[in-house]
Protein backbone atom coordinates (compact mmCIF):
# COMPACT_ATOMS: atom_id res chain seq x y z
CA UNK A 1 0.00 0.00 0.00
CA UNK A 2 1.00 3.69 -0.50
CA UNK A 3 2.65 5.94 2.18
CA UNK A 4 -0.42 7.88 1.02
CA UNK A 5 -2.88 5.47 1.80
CA UNK A 6 -1.21 4.51 5.25
CA UNK A 7 -1.03 8.61 6.29
CA UNK A 8 -4.71 8.36 5.01
CA UNK A 9 -5.30 5.22 7.13
CA UNK A 10 -3.48 6.41 10.34
CA UNK A 11 -5.45 9.57 10.27
CA UNK A 12 -8.49 8.35 10.00
CA UNK A 13 -7.51 5.46 13.51
CA UNK A 14 -5.97 9.01 15.25
CA UNK A 15 -9.57 10.39 14.60
CA UNK A 16 -11.36 7.70 16.10
CA UNK A 17 -13.11 9.42 19.40
CA UNK A 18 -14.47 11.77 16.54
CA UNK A 19 -15.69 9.18 14.76
CA UNK A 20 -17.30 7.02 17.72
CA UNK A 21 -18.71 10.32 18.60
CA UNK A 22 -20.78 11.51 15.68
CA UNK A 23 -20.96 7.80 14.43
CA UNK A 24 -22.98 6.69 17.68
CA UNK A 25 -24.85 9.84 16.39
CA UNK A 26 -25.60 9.61 13.13
CA UNK A 27 -25.22 6.11 12.77
CA UNK A 28 -26.86 2.57 13.33
CA UNK A 29 -24.57 0.77 15.69
CA UNK A 30 -23.94 -2.39 12.57
CA UNK A 31 -22.96 0.15 10.38
CA UNK A 32 -20.04 2.13 12.88
CA UNK A 33 -19.02 -1.29 14.23
CA UNK A 34 -18.57 -2.32 10.13
CA UNK A 35 -16.65 0.49 9.53
CA UNK A 36 -14.60 0.15 12.34
CA UNK A 37 -13.55 -3.68 11.84
CA UNK A 38 -12.98 -2.96 8.17
CA UNK A 39 -10.25 -0.03 9.29
CA UNK A 40 -8.73 -2.54 11.75
CA UNK A 41 -7.92 -4.95 9.13
CA UNK A 42 -7.14 -2.77 6.74
CA UNK A 43 -4.77 -1.44 9.46
CA UNK A 44 -3.39 -5.12 9.91
CA UNK A 45 -2.89 -5.26 6.44
CA UNK A 46 -1.26 -2.68 5.81
CA UNK A 47 1.36 -3.90 7.65
CA UNK A 48 1.98 -6.73 6.00
CA UNK A 49 4.34 -9.24 7.49
CA UNK A 50 7.43 -6.65 8.20
CA UNK A 51 5.02 -4.39 9.94
CA UNK A 52 5.60 -3.20 13.83
CA UNK A 53 4.32 -5.24 16.19
CA UNK A 54 2.89 -1.82 18.12
CA UNK A 55 0.73 -1.01 14.93
CA UNK A 56 -0.47 -4.92 14.67
CA UNK A 57 -1.36 -4.96 18.38
CA UNK A 58 -2.99 -1.35 18.33
CA UNK A 59 -5.01 -2.13 15.09
CA UNK A 60 -6.08 -5.78 17.01
CA UNK A 61 -6.93 -3.48 19.81
CA UNK A 62 -9.73 -1.76 17.49
CA UNK A 63 -10.74 -4.87 16.30
CA UNK A 64 -11.51 -6.49 19.45
CA UNK A 65 -13.50 -3.39 21.60
CA UNK A 66 -15.40 -3.42 18.04
CA UNK A 67 -16.33 -7.25 18.01
CA UNK A 68 -16.64 -7.08 21.89
CA UNK A 69 -19.70 -3.94 21.46
CA UNK A 70 -21.15 -6.18 18.83
CA UNK A 71 -21.84 -9.11 20.90
CA UNK A 72 -22.80 -6.66 23.77
CA UNK A 73 -25.14 -5.34 21.38
CA UNK A 74 -24.08 -1.43 22.63
CA UNK A 75 -21.64 1.47 22.19
CA UNK A 76 -19.46 1.43 25.07
CA UNK A 77 -17.33 -1.05 24.56
CA UNK A 78 -15.54 1.12 21.90
CA UNK A 79 -14.75 4.13 24.49
CA UNK A 80 -12.20 1.60 25.78
CA UNK A 81 -9.70 1.81 23.08
CA UNK A 82 -8.11 4.81 23.55
CA UNK A 83 -6.98 2.94 27.09
CA UNK A 84 -6.21 -0.29 25.49
CA UNK A 85 -3.85 1.69 22.87
CA UNK A 86 -2.47 3.69 26.01
CA UNK A 87 -2.07 0.44 27.36
CA UNK A 88 -0.21 -1.01 24.31
CA UNK A 89 2.24 1.61 24.17
CA UNK A 90 3.14 1.65 27.46
CA UNK A 91 4.08 -2.21 27.11
CA UNK A 92 6.02 -1.42 24.09
CA UNK A 93 7.92 1.03 25.58
CA UNK A 94 8.32 -0.38 28.78
CA UNK A 95 9.56 -3.68 27.39
CA UNK A 96 12.26 -1.99 25.04
CA UNK A 97 13.92 -0.98 28.44
CA UNK A 98 14.81 -4.33 29.21
CA UNK A 99 16.52 -4.64 26.13
CA UNK A 100 19.84 -3.01 24.33
CA UNK A 101 17.99 -0.45 22.40
CA UNK A 102 14.99 1.26 23.40
CA UNK A 103 12.22 2.36 21.13
CA UNK A 104 13.26 5.77 20.84
CA UNK A 105 17.06 4.92 20.62
CA UNK A 106 15.47 2.65 17.60
CA UNK A 107 14.08 6.03 16.03
CA UNK A 108 17.12 8.12 17.20
CA UNK A 109 19.62 5.53 15.09
CA UNK A 110 17.65 6.07 11.82
CA UNK A 111 18.53 9.65 11.74
CA UNK A 112 22.14 9.53 13.58
CA UNK A 113 23.47 5.82 13.60
CA UNK A 114 26.48 6.53 15.65
CA UNK A 115 24.16 7.91 18.82
CA UNK A 116 27.38 8.81 21.46
CA UNK A 117 26.78 6.95 25.04
CA UNK A 118 25.21 10.16 25.75
CA UNK A 119 22.61 10.09 23.35
CA UNK A 120 22.11 6.27 24.58
CA UNK A 121 21.41 7.52 28.37
CA UNK A 122 19.43 10.57 27.23
CA UNK A 123 17.26 8.50 25.09
CA UNK A 124 16.68 5.89 27.88
CA UNK A 125 15.17 8.56 29.92
CA UNK A 126 13.23 9.89 27.24
CA UNK A 127 11.77 6.22 27.10
CA UNK A 128 11.13 6.12 30.73
CA UNK A 129 9.05 9.58 30.34
CA UNK A 130 7.09 8.28 27.60
CA UNK A 131 6.30 5.14 29.93
CA UNK A 132 4.86 7.64 32.89
CA UNK A 133 3.00 9.68 29.97
CA UNK A 134 1.21 6.52 28.40
CA UNK A 135 0.27 5.36 32.53
CA UNK A 136 -0.91 8.99 33.38
CA UNK A 137 -2.60 9.43 29.65
CA UNK A 138 -4.15 5.98 29.98
CA UNK A 139 -5.51 6.70 33.85
CA UNK A 140 -7.29 9.74 32.69
CA UNK A 141 -8.98 7.92 29.28
CA UNK A 142 -10.34 5.31 32.17
CA UNK A 143 -11.45 7.86 33.80
CA UNK A 144 -13.28 9.62 30.93
CA UNK A 145 -14.65 5.77 30.16
CA UNK A 146 -16.09 5.37 33.97
CA UNK A 147 -17.17 9.31 34.45
CA UNK A 148 -19.82 8.30 31.54
CA UNK A 149 -19.63 11.68 29.48
CA UNK A 150 -19.69 11.04 26.41
CA UNK A 151 -18.53 14.58 25.23
CA UNK A 152 -15.87 14.45 27.95
CA UNK A 153 -14.59 11.21 26.77
CA UNK A 154 -14.65 12.77 23.13
CA UNK A 155 -13.37 15.68 24.32
CA UNK A 156 -10.10 14.37 26.35
CA UNK A 157 -9.48 11.61 24.15
CA UNK A 158 -10.02 13.35 21.06
CA UNK A 159 -8.34 16.98 21.77
CA UNK A 160 -6.94 16.88 25.10
CA UNK A 161 -5.02 14.01 24.79
CA UNK A 162 -3.61 14.66 21.30
CA UNK A 163 -2.43 18.23 22.39
CA UNK A 164 -0.65 16.82 25.86
CA UNK A 165 1.68 14.26 23.47
CA UNK A 166 2.00 17.28 21.21
CA UNK A 167 3.23 19.39 23.80
CA UNK A 168 5.77 16.20 25.14
CA UNK A 169 7.43 16.42 21.42
CA UNK A 170 7.80 19.96 21.30
CA UNK A 171 9.35 20.07 24.69
CA UNK A 172 11.64 16.60 24.31
CA UNK A 173 12.47 18.47 20.74
CA UNK A 174 13.72 21.94 22.56
CA UNK A 175 15.43 19.69 25.50
CA UNK A 176 17.33 17.68 23.01
CA UNK A 177 18.20 20.47 20.73
CA UNK A 178 19.47 22.77 24.03
CA UNK A 179 21.18 19.58 25.03
CA UNK A 180 23.07 18.78 21.60
CA UNK A 181 24.24 22.41 21.73
CA UNK A 182 26.44 21.60 25.44
CA UNK A 183 27.69 18.61 23.70
CA UNK A 184 28.88 20.46 20.89
CA UNK A 185 29.92 23.67 23.10
CA UNK A 186 31.72 20.75 25.31
CA UNK A 187 33.19 19.05 22.50
CA UNK A 188 34.91 22.57 21.03
CA UNK A 189 36.34 23.58 24.76
CA UNK A 190 38.45 19.80 24.54
CA UNK A 191 39.48 20.41 21.40
CA UNK A 192 41.28 23.72 22.14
Amino acid sequence: MSRLAQLILALIVALYPLAVYFGIQYLSLESLLCLLLAIACLRLLVGGNNGKIGAKLVAAALAIVAALSWLRGDSSGLLWYPVLCNGILLTVFAYSLRQPQTVIERLARLREPDLPPEGVAYTRRVTQVWCVFFVLNGSLAAATVLHGDMRLWTLYNGLVSYTLMGLLLAGEWLLRRRLRGRIAAGAETDAV
